[in-house]
Formats: structure tokens, C-alpha cells, sequence
């Protein structure tokens, strides 16, 4: 490969002819090694690029030994190689790249903030800087004073330097990697930093076109920030507002009373389901009386609609009503069965013993302790035959 990679020298190009140099396979997957590439390789907290060769699906690319592999869906057979790139992709990574350049600048050269790590991510990235928290007015203030430099359209550009020019420079950096030599690769952005950086930047700083912050986690004795920029910050501006009109239309009510409405709501919610908890202890009390006045002391009941904890409920309540009654209760709740065998201190059943065997019969799992067993079950129609092992 050249001593400069095309995508290194032409961040813009997506289109390539190039030559291979090696193909084989690597870890059970069809890699190529080319005389040039407009492809960028992982590498620096920036993911790699994908598009196609020769019509072959490009699925990642990757450093190996100081070479860059490219992974392939399919091997490619030996002749000429014509590259395409996933432009979008591509210039996606320029903006994010290149707003965390910005962001990592304006954070330590107006607050103090040092960035000590980055990621780019497939939806959201996030640098870490190394301040214990920042509340909302400090990320305000962030956000506003990198958005007069996006607006600034400050020049970015790209450089290489010798190493002894490098350890002469002021160069913002958390270091070469161990054993690097030859030169040192600069990305800079106009009056405002110089940053060594193997990835893809936009030109200009207006190219970010805006960086939202969307909030922050503390991570490691410092905080890290996420961001959006970009066409990511217009689609997710789209989804919002999309969602939002969708709040609106069931809810009924103006974007300003939107919180309030779902407050509302949930509210209800709660008041609704200690009303249903309510009624389930009555309803429960109700029939456990009903079941204790059957001749037979085992009883079974199925319900449909009833989760496991009403089975409980009404189990505990007939065997302390009625100590010698034995209750086996199945529930279809929503296709999800549940059975439940609960025994009476005075009932001469062994329930460690026979609830198993139940939960084999009904084709289920389940446990307990003392004298209640329960569990999941997908063949509660078998519920005579369960009723006969009690028998």
C-alpha cells in the first residue's frame, strides 16, 4: 500500500481503482490487501468504513500487523479492484469526528475540562472529560460556546509532521502509541487546536453543522458527555418531533401540557391498580370461603386472566381458612399458564413430593418450600390428571 492512503489524502473521494496485493483468510472470514484504499480502518475511537469491492459487500476493515485488511462477504476473485464507499457512513464519522475535535478544544481551553477519552457511536458518541460532574448550566454554556465556533466556519485541516518537529510543537495529545515512528500525522482547526489524529475530518468546522449535548454519566472519578451532530441531530430532531405529535394525538392536549398529561395518566394507573388489588383480595376472600365448604378437602379451580400472585392469594387465604384442604389453581393469563398446589397444616399430602410430579404433568417448571409449590405451565389441560396424583 502507499506510504499515504487515499482516504487519508482525499477524505472526499469515494470512488477508487486500485490493485491486490494479497487475499486469503483471517479468522474464518475473506480479507484482501490492496495497493490503496478510500476505505478508513477502525482505529482512534472512529469505526471503520463500509461500502463495496468489485460489488462485494466491504464489512469491516481493520489494522492487522501495520496492514489494512478488508473484510469481504464473499472472496473476491484476483484482477483489477474497484473500491465504492458508503459515503453517508463516511461523512457521518467526518461530523461526529470532528465535533468531538471541537468539543475536546472549547472544554479544556474555556473551562479546564481535559478529555480523556472518546467514542463514536452508532447512534450517540461521547468524549469523557475529567471534571467530577457537570450540571445542567455548565453543559448549557458548553453547547452555546461550541456552537459560535461551528458557526465560525473555522478551517480544518490536515498535516504531517517529522517526529522531532512534533516533540517541538504544542500539540494537544494524550501521546503517541508505544513505538511509533516516522512521521506524526496533525489535525487542525484554525486558531483553535492541534490534535494528532489518524481519522476523517470535515474541512470546516460550519460541515458539523450543529452539536446538541444530549446529557452526561459519571464514569471513572470524571463525567462523560454525549452528543449528536449533524444530519444525526436533524434525523433525531425529526424523530422527536414526530413522537411528539404522536403524544399529542393521544393525549389530546398542547406540547406544553404534554409532561403533565402523562402524569396525569400515571396517576390514574396507580389509583387504578390499587383499585384492581383491591378487588382481587376481595374476590380472592370470596371464593377461598366458597372452596372450604366443599365436601371434598381438595379443590381445584382454573382461571383465566389471573397472574400468579392472585393463585397466591387465594391460595394462602383457603388453607388458612380450612388448614386440612389441599387447592391445586391453574391460570391462562394472556397464553402464559401458571399453576399452584398449597397444602393446609392439617392436610396429609407430601408437597416437596407431589409438586414436581405435577409440574411434569402439566409440562412445566417450578418450586417452593414447605407446604406451597408453583409454577410455569404450557399444558394446564392435564389438570384432571394432576388432580389424580393429590388423590
Amino acid at each position: 500500500m502507499s506510504e499515504v492512503p487515499t482516504y487519508e489524502q482525499q477524505p472526499t473521494l469515494t470512488e477508487l481503482e486500485t490493485s491486490l496485493v494479497e487475499k486469503g483468510t483471517h479468522q474464518g472470514r475473506p480479507y484482501v490487501v490492496l495497493a490503496d484504499t478510500v476505505f478508513y480502518p477502525e482505529g482512534g475511537g472512529q469505526p471503520s468504513d463500509r461500502g463495496r469491492l468489485n460489488g462485494i459487500e466491504v464489512i469491516d476493515v481493520q489494522k492487522v500487523d501495520g496492514r489494512i485488511y478488508h473484510f469481504l462477504e464473499t472472496p473476491v476473485a484476483s484482477g483489477p479492484i474497484i473500491l465504492e464507499l458508503d459515503w453517508q457512513r463516511r461523512f457521518d464519522h467526518m461530523q461526529q469526528h470532528t465535533a468531538q475535535h471541537l468539543l475536546t478544544a472549547v472544554a479544556e481551553d474555556h473551562f479546564g475540562w481535559q478529555t480523556t477519552a472518546f467514542h463514536l457511536g452508532a447512534h450517540v458518541s461521547d468524549i469523557e472529560l475529567n471534571v467530577k460532574s457537570l450540571g445542567k448550566p455548565e453543559l448549557s454554556l458548553l453547547e452555546a460556546t461550541v456552537a459560535v465556533e461551528v458557526r465560525a466556519a473555522r478551517r480544518v485541516s490536515a498535516h504531517r509532521v517529522s517526529l522531532d518537529d512534533y516533540e517541538q510543537m504544542e500539540v494537544r495529545s494524550r501521546g503517541l502509541p508505544t513505538g511509533h515512528s516516522g512521521d506524526v500525522r496533525l489535525i487542525e482547526i484554525e486558531d483553535i487546536d492541534l490534535n494528532t489524529c489518524g481519522g476523517t475530518h470535515c474541512v470546516s468546522t460550519a460541515e458539523i453543522e450543529a452539536i446538541a449535548l444530549l446529557g452526561t454519566e459519571s464514569v471513572r472519578g470524571g463525567t462523560r458527555v454525549f452528543y449528536v451532530a449533524g444530519e444525526r441531530l436533524r434525523s433525531r430532531v425529526g424523530v422527536e418531533v414526530s413522537r411528539t405529535a404522536r403524544l399529542r394525538s393521544l393525549l389530546g392536549v398542547s406540547d406544553d401540557q404534554l409532561v403533565d398529561a402523562v402524569e396525569g395518566r400515571l396517576d390514574q394507573l396507580k389509583d387504578n391498580a390499587r383499585l384492581i388489588r383491591g378487588m382481587e383480595e376481595e374476590l380472592a376472600n370470596f371464593i377461598a370461603r366458597q372452596l372450604t365448604v366443599e365436601p371434598e378437602t381438595v379443590s381445584v379451580r382454573h382461571f383465566v386472566g389471573r397472574g400468579l400472585p392472585f393463585l397466591q392469594r387465594l391460595g394462602r387465604e383457603t388453607v388458612t381458612l380450612d388448614p386440612s384442604r389441599v387447592v391445586l389453581l391453574t391460570s391462562d393469563d394472556f397464553g402464559e399458564g401458571f399453576f399452584l398446589l398449597s397444602a393446609g397444616e392439617e392436610a396429609d399430602i407430601n408437597v416437596s413430593e407431589v409438586g414436581p410430579r405435577i409440574a411434569a404433568v402439566l409440562k412445566g417448571k417450578g418450586g417452593g418450600s414447605g407446604r406451597v409449590f408453583q409454577g410455569r405451565a404450557t399444558q394446564l389441560s392435564k389438570s384432571d390428571e394432576a388432580l389424580a396424583l393429590i388423590r
